[in-house]
C-alpha cells in the first residue's frame, strides 16, 4: 500500500531504495560505486538533502555543484542527459512505487530542476577547465 511521504524515515526509505536501483544498474552505477567510499554516510547525507528540500528542515550542509562537477571531470566530462535521464526515471519509478500524493509530485519537479541545473553546471564548468 502507498502512503504519503511525511517525515524524514520515508525520506530515507525513498532514497535507501532509489540508490540500490542506480547502485545495480549497468550503464551507470559504476558512477556511483567508483566515487562513493561510504556508503552509509552517502546515504545520510542524501536523505539529509532531500529531507530539506522538501521539508525546509535545514539539515543539509554541501554544494552540490561542485561535487558533480568534480565527479563529472573524474569521468573525463563523459557525463551527458542520458546518464541523468536515467537517474529521473529512477527517481520517479521509485517515488511511484512506493509512494502517492502531493510530496511525490514535489519531489519529481524537484529532481527534474535539480539534473538540469547540475548538467548545466558540468556544461560551464567544462568549458572553465578548457579555458585553462
Amino acid at each position: 500500500m502507498k502512503k504519503q511521504i511525511e517525515n524524514r524515515a520515508d525520506v530515507s526509505f525513498l532514497v535507501h531504495q532509489f540508490y540500490a536501483k542506480i547502485r545495480a544498474d549497468k550503464e551507470i552505477g559504476f558512477y556511483f560505486n567508483e566515487m562513493i567510499t561510504d556508503w552509509d554516510a552517502h546515504l545520510e547525507k542524501l536523505t539529509d538533502f532531500w529531507e530539506t528540500n522538501l521539508f525546509a528542515v535545514r539539515k543539509y550542509k554541501g554544494n552540490p555543484h561542485a561535487v558533480h562537477n568534480d565527479v563529472d571531470e573524474h569521468f573525463g566530462s563523459k557525463i551527458t542527459a542520458n546518464e541523468f535521464g536515467i537517474w529521473l526515471n529512477y527517481w520517479a519509478q521509485t517515488l511511484d512505487e512506493h509512494f502517492e500524493g502531493e510530496n511525490v509530485e514535489t519531489l519529481k519537479r524537484r529532481a527534474r530542476k535539480m539534473s538540469t541545473f547540475l548538467h548545466m553546471s558540468m556544461f560551464q564548468h567544462r568549458q572553465k577547465e578548457s579555458e585553462v
